[in-house]
């Protein structure tokens, strides 16, 4: 009998043991339209019930079976290398797949409204207005490319709402989580972090999120930690929006002080600009160990090879601006914010994830072939330079509508610079062949097909297979990285509380203070204490038409959000009741480089952009132009050598003027928002003390102006004495004009700014300047 017990206590153990050895190694939870798998010491997964997706185990492990063949493929093992994991995915891809993941989506709103490249947006055939539809919901437009034409790569711009974002981004996986191979998408935005919802092409910010300066501004700190800091933050935000990649930084070193694009890069200094794009790229690429993980964000530096140099500083989103120039010979300067900075990250994710080259033709550039065409066309500056010369196996990635037609130089439409007369396939493949990876704003994968049957045609289907397996694995690495294969959704209500929380507002905050330049302080007129007399002219704004056409009338309206000023200061109506006055301009709109109206006349259409406020003739320019030649035109000279402009502005110039005549000796304080560099004569006399800011709330300002903080930005850019000095200036070289002395002697070069005590000249300014 004691040994019959004994047998069956040992029985029971010896189940116990198998029973507990056998155990899932994980649990799983319900949440609102998706569950979570979480792994003991592993990966938390999440998918959709409905979407057809199951779980798989190994070891008693939780795995998604992606493509639902029952077996636990490499690719959806979250045990090994995201190189394994993602050769293996693209080796079971078809070419429809691989040419899918190639696209990258023109900009979506959430919700979509009114018309895009591609047509009116519509849900259910309807406007959304008239469709019933949630915010949320996806457009006809977004279905139809992401289970048609298989694109993965979804470019946002505003957004209703955090939780609205965050909502659509759960419906977008849930659909594509049961297609193919399951592949999720990879959302990613322009920056939408900026103070007055700064954003490129002004597309718009939307939805409450931290407010920083604009990346120029941030730069003025001098200070890289901020920098990361701002990376950080603003990578966590983005991933509670669903985003996973940054179409970030602008790392052109700004050359051209004409550059309607200044505003958006790192300054003209290649030391700072590489410190202050190695930040940012680490700030938003490393997890919470420093290495890629869940609360990555892949950057995408732009634009290789730099796009600063623009001859007369004329953008080339149009052809009146598709040439970078090098009179300084000087395109070892551009790389240097990329070669040693975004490329050289001191974290293990080592360098950025991705780089779009720019519209530009970098003129004479090609050593090798002697092409001028845009950059994303020219295979010596994107497999020769980029990939040979300096390693980079990251994507690249095309500017956006790079394939599509253009029918003049001056219209906002497709930007085949140097390639205007190949088909849209034969582009893509031009493309191809340069050592691309992806086409930025191209939502169809028709002309990608064609482009790989071009190359089976003259390469063979072996090369042309293997050539696309190449892209394909560069694409997916970027999304196993960020953890999107294991988990895209997102907790609504999560991101609600992350999304412009008070800590990161509080940290943009203190940036925007830091980004202030102090550039005049006659008699220390600042600080001005609380509760002065202040006066504040309200702005004249002349109309304007944006790049889109879109135009905006004339008005008048006060500089400042005057129930902040009031809050600080005694607001009065009339300069004589005033302790002083306090006057909000920008820096003057000096024009693109190109007007229709002289084209009509009988001239070639070029004209010079101003950075004064008065009208400027260009008697100092090129009599003939470094670069010319497009087919959508006939001019073969793009100078502008003796013709005028006026900049659209001189309005502010008289705003400062006229204050200060009526004021008389009481002090005048000037705000500038600056964009780009400007001159300074014509105000400079006018003004008492001069404030210089990138992109700030009006609050923070008046804590500077009142004394609760302290000036400490310096200039990231020179200040030009004149327009002669501007127009003798290399575009390809920086710090090379002869920057504006005021009536104090001060000279506003790069790295100078003023605190309460004087000329700043700290440790920043002796490393920088």
């Amino acid at each position: 009998m004691h040994t019959l017990q004994h047998r069956i206590k040992l029985a029971s153990m010896f189940l116990a043991i198998l029973v507990v050895g056998c155990s899932p190694k994980f649990t799983e939870e319900q949440k609102d339209g998706f569950n979570l798998v979480h792994n003991e010491n592993g990966e938390t997964l999440g998918y959709s019930p409905n979407s057809g997706v199951s779980i798989l185990t190994d070891d008693q492990l939780a795995f998604k079976d992606l493509n639902k063949n029952g077996t636990l493929d490499p690719y959806e093992d979250w045990r090994l290398s995201v190189d394994e994991r993602a050769s293996d995915l693209a080796s079971k891809m078809s070419v429809e797949q691989i040419a899918g993941l190639m696209l990258y989506s023109a900009h979506q709103s959430i919700p979509g409204g009114g018309n895009s490249f591609f047509g009116p947006v519509t849900y259910n055939g309807k406007p959304y207005a008239e469709s019933g539809a949630k915010p949320s919901d996806l457009s006809d437009a977004q279905k139809k490319f992401l289970q048609d034409d298989n694109l993965r790569h979804v470019l946002i711009t505003s957004v209703e709402t955090p939780g609205i974002a965050a909502q659509w981004n759960n419906n977008a996986q849930n659909m594509v989580e049961g297609i193919g191979m399951g592949i999720p998408v990879n959302t990613s935005s322009d920056p939408r972090h900026g103070s007055d919802s700064y954003a490129e092409f002004n597309a718009g910010a939307g939805g409450q999120i931290s407010m920083w300066p604009s990346t120029l501004g941030i730069t003025a700190s001098f200070d890289p930690a901020i920098m990361q800091q701002f990376g950080d933050i603003a990578s966590k935000e983005y991933r509670a929006l669903g985003i996973a990649t940054a179409l970030s930084p602008q790392i052109d070193l700004a050359t051209e002080p004409r550059w309607s694009r200044f505003d958006g890069t790192m300054g003209e200094d290649p030391k700072l600009a590489a410190d202050m794009a190695r930040a940012y790229v680490e700030g938003f690429q490393a997890s919470e160990n420093g290495d890629w993980g869940n609360q990555s964000v892949n950057a995408m530096v732009k634009h290789w090879p730099g796009g600063g140099p623009e001859e007369g500083g004329r953008d080339a989103h149009f052809g009146y601006g598709s040439y970078a120039v090098y009179p300084g010979n000087n395109l070892k300067d551009h790389l240097k914010p990329f070669t040693e900075g975004a490329f050289n990250l001191d974290g293990p994710t080592k360098m950025a994830a991705a780089v779009m080259p720019y519209y530009t033709i970098s003129y004479k550039q090609d050593s090798k072939n002697g092409e001028n065409v845009g950059n994303s066309y020219n295979k010596y500056l994107i497999t020769d330079l980029l990939r040979g010369k300096y390693g980079y196996d990251g994507v690249v990635c095309t500017d956006w509508g790079i394939t599509r037609d253009a029918a003049t130089v001056y219209e906002f439409q497709g930007k085949p610079w140097g390639v205007e007369d190949l088909s849209v396939a034969e582009r893509h493949y031009k493309i191809i062949e340069a050592g691309c990876d992806q086409f930025g704003g191209n939502n169809e994968m028709g002309p990608v097909i064609e482009a790989y049957q071009m190359g089976v045609e003259e390469h063979g289907e072996e090369y042309m297979r293997q050539r696309f397996e190449t892209s394909a694995v560069r694409l997916l690495k970027n999304i196993f990285r960020t953890g999107l294969f294991e988990n895209p959704y997102l907790d609504v209500s999560e991101s609600e509380q992350i999304v412009g929380n008070a800590d990161f507002m509080t940290a943009g905050y203190n940036a925007q203070l830091k980004s202030i330049v102090m550039l005049k302080n006659q008699a220390k007129t600042l600080p001005i204490e609380v509760k002065k007399k202040v006066y504040v002219p309200q702005r004249f704004i002349a109309s304007s038409r944006n790049w889109f056409g879109i135009e905006t009338p004339e008005r008048t309206e006060y500089p400042f959000n005057m129930d902040v000023v009031g809050k600080y200061y005694d607001v009065v109506e009339y300069p004589s009741e005033a302790d002083f006055a306090l006057v909000g301009i920008e820096n003057p709109n000096g024009g693109v480089g190109y007007d229709v109206n002289d084209k009509e006349k009988g001239g070639n259409g070029y004209v010079p952009i101003s950075l004064q406020y008065g009208t400027y003739t260009a008697t100092d320019a090129r009599e003939t132009s470094l670069a010319s030649g497009n087919p959508l035109e006939e001019a073969t000279n793009r100078s502008y050598k003796g013709k005028t402009t006026t900049s659209s502005n001189i309005a502010d110039m008289a705003l400062v003027t006229d204050t200060k005549r009526k004021m008389g000796d009481k002090p005048v304080i000037v705000v500038v928002k600056v964009s780009k560099p400007m001159i300074f004569a014509e105000i400079e006399p006018s003004s008492d003390a001069i404030l210089v800011q990138m992109g700030v709330q009006d609050q923070a300002l008046m804590d500077i102006l009142s004394g609760k903080e302290e000036p400490s930005a310096l200039l990231p850019f020179q200040m030009p004495k004149d327009m002669k000095t501007v127009e003798l200036q290399f575009e390809d070289v920086p710090r090379d004009m002869e920057p504006y002395t005021d009536a104090d002697g001060n000279t506003y070069d790069f790295a100078f700014g003023l605190n309460w005590h004087g000329i700043i000249d700290d440790a920043r300014v002796k490393n920088y300047k």
